[in-house]
């Protein structure tokens, strides 16, 4: 696939230095984390060169809204993805995918293809993971720094409300990911009650 490896190059650039500072969550480290978990799923579902090369653009590209600013980070994420992949010259049927993956991964969440799905499971990995708590550590961080001033019971609270509501869609990640993310809501509630307690 020809202009992939430039288009990368392209949008890490971007992201390195145009991100802002307050986002310690949506930032490259989480990027890289979502490419690295898709490269995963790549070799896992034995997904042919072209569509791994897209969906690895998708993980590229699909906080790079944020950029420009929060709100409706998605579709601002795709406007500059059409604009980057124009000017390395993918075709408009890829450009068509890109923009659903991108589009998939705004909360709730609504993939429609199996790539949207793993893009997806992908950007919420951590849910089911070891790092949960450093993860959402970094994302209330975020939060509080651009004015929501939550404290860790109301944030404890929005966590379980957000993982009950939340769903894995691949086999893997139901597997593998949804039995840890249950024993956080447990925890979760758990610390709760101990609050309250008090």
């Amino acid at each position: 696939m020809k202009g992939y490896l430039k288009l990368r190059k392209h949008a890490l650039h971007i992201l390195n230095t145009e991100l802002p500072e307050e986002l310690c969550y949506h930032n490259i480290i989480h990027t890289l984390d979502v490419l690295n978990v898709v490269n995963k799923y790549i070799r896992r579902q034995k997904i042919d060169n072209h569509h791994a090369k897209l969906l690895r653009i998708g993980a590229i590209l699909h906080d790079i809204g944020f950029t420009v600013g929060r709100e409706n980070h998605e579709e601002k994420g795709v406007v500059i993805a059409k604009r980057l992949m124009h000017q390395y010259n993918f075709s408009e049927k890829d450009i068509k995918i890109v923009k659903g993956l991108i589009l998939a991964t705004k909360v709730p969440q609504s993939p429609k293809t199996n790539l949207e799905k793993i893009i997806c499971d992908s950007d919420l990995d951590y849910l089911g993971r070891r790092d949960f708590y450093v993860t959402g550590d970094q994302l209330l961080k975020e939060l509080n720094n651009q004015g929501f001033n939550l404290d860790v019971e109301e944030w404890n609270k929005m966590q379980i409300t957000f993982l009950k509501d939340h769903k894995y869609l691949t086999e893997f990640a139901k597997k593998y990911r949804k039995p840890k993310k249950v024993k956080r809501i447990k925890e979760l509630e758990k610390l709760i009650e101990n609050e309250i307690a008090k």
